[in-house]
């Protein structure tokens, strides 16, 4: 008999093990229960065994299964900036929790990127009138090398612009950067031992405000965005050659700075952008347009993001709007689509985050907000720094926010207002962060600072 319940009892701690894990695994993917709902969660898995305890079991649960992820391009694995991981800090200053910090040479507002021991970014060379791609070690930040992509003159921008804004995009073998190359795009592909594969030019590209196009990557294609005051287009490239695959028209001829979204919505893949004077859907296989909701406004920055079956748009100039759409339609979807319409404390530059069923964002005066993702409901308008240019991200169950003074806010995903806390760099920041391996990565204007546990 004693036998019998003592094979009960384990078989109650394994199942029990079993629940707590799947619950671990899903809080950790950044898609978890609401912070002031956490309580309830274990009524949900059944009461616990004999001496097993919370407490003890949860530290124990979430390291054995927090993920690891390379951070490959803009805003992350699935560009939308989040990240699967636990763990990540959220507090640090130029002093506690820097495992290394790198003086980068030249400017640039690019995001690093990280695929398992190596980082890359762009910066320029503004006086030598060079771009450039470095590649640093993850584990101690030193050089491993620096390759100039485009010796030329520097082209017109924007004063919050830089001559290396694009993001560099990774998939595993190869390394692929954008620059301007005064009147023509440029798009070049490196091996990771920093040797140049090919360098094309997908065509011309005007822009009075500068050059921001990070490219995407889908299966076997490389996808630039060549939105501009000219006849303007998309442009999907072969990975391993260059060769243009297939090319889309964007016929409103109007600069805008967006990066592509791949998602899967409406029972097809999907590539979604804004930009341009309208936000629309490709077939990102061949670049045939699959729907478009004509405006809100003429020029656009900030990527999309999609949460809770729902596309959100932040954007623009010269008039500013917040924007929920159901990617589900065909054609025309102006009138039939748009879920709701806010324009309070819209932003322009930053790109929002999604979670659970929030949508979440700064304006780039530095007023935060939260929104339901299938209501627009604004649940809470704050404000953070005094003037934003990053895109935020997201791990663990927390959002962070830097300010371009190179203070980063970290708040607690949900639906209520709540600082973690605030770490200053001190140095201005214009690059949105980049998480990976149990590391958060920011890049300020002189340094890329690597934060965690000095364990990486």
């Amino acid at each position: 008999m004693n036998g019998s319940r003592a094979c009960l009892d384990v078989c109650s701690r394994r199942l029990y093990c079993l629940r707590l894990t799947a619950l671990i695994c899903f809080l950790s993917s950044g898609c978890g229960f609401p912070h002031d709902e956490s309580e309830n969660i274990w009524e949900q898995y059944g009461p616990r065994p004999g001496n097993f305890d919370k407490p003890s079991a949860i530290p124990f649960l979430k390291t054995a299964w927090a993920r690891q992820e390379e951070w490959p391009g803009w805003r992350g694995p699935r560009g939308d900036g989040t990240s699967l991981e636990a763990g990540i800090p959220t507090r640090w200053n130029t002093r506690e929790s820097v495992v290394w910090r790198a003086a980068i040479p030249g400017k640039g507002h690019s995001s690093p990127i990280v695929w398992k021991d190596q980082v890359f970014l762009t910066t320029c060379l503004e006086a030598e009138e060079k771009r450039t791609l470095l590649c640093l070690s993850r584990s101690d930040g030193k050089f491993l090398w620096e390759r100039e992509v485009l010796h030329a003159p520097l082209e017109q921008k924007h004063e919050l612009n830089s001559f290396a804004s694009s993001t560099p995009v990774t998939d595993g073998r190869h390394v692929w950067v954008t620059f301007l190359d005064v009147s023509h795009m440029r798009v070049a592909c490196f091996d990771f031992a920093g040797n140049l594969v090919w360098d094309r030019s997908p065509g011309e590209f005007y822009s009075k405000h500068g050059f921001c196009s990070s490219p995407v990557l889908y299966r076997d294609m490389v996808i630039v965005n060549g939105d501009q005051d000219a006849a303007a287009w998309i442009v999907a490239l072969d990975k391993e050659t260059g060769a243009e695959r297939w090319r889309a028209d964007r016929p409103n001829r109007t600069r805008s700075y967006c990066t592509p979204l791949v998602i899967e919505a409406g029972g097809r893949t999907q590539l979604v952008l804004s930009g341009s004077k309208c936000v629309a859907s490709y077939d990102p296989d061949t670049g045939k347009q699959i729907w478009i909701v004509d405006g809100p406004t003429e020029q656009f920055v900030s990527s999309l993001v999609y949460g809770d079956g729902v596309l959100f748009m932040t954007a623009g100039f010269p008039t500013y709007h917040l924007m929920g759409i159901l990617p589900t339609g065909t054609g025309e979807v102006t009138h039939s689509h748009v879920l709701w319409h806010d324009t309070k404390c819209a932003d322009y530059v930053p790109s929002p985050i999604a979670f659970d069923k929030y949508f979440y964002f700064v304006n780039d005066n530095g007023i935060a907000g939260c929104v339901v993702a299938k209501t627009g409901q604004r649940l809470w308008t704050e404000r953070l720094g005094k003037h934003h240019s990053a895109s935020p991200v997201s791990a663990g169950g927390c959002l962070y926010f830097p300010d371009d003074s190179g203070t980063t806010y970290v708040l607690r995903a949900g639906p209520k207002f709540e600082i973690v806390s605030k770490n200053r760099l001190e140095d201005e920041c214009y690059a949105s962060p980049a998480i990976a391996h149990g590391l958060l990565f920011i890049r300020t204007l002189h340094s890329v600072w690597c934060i965690g546990d000095k364990r990486p």
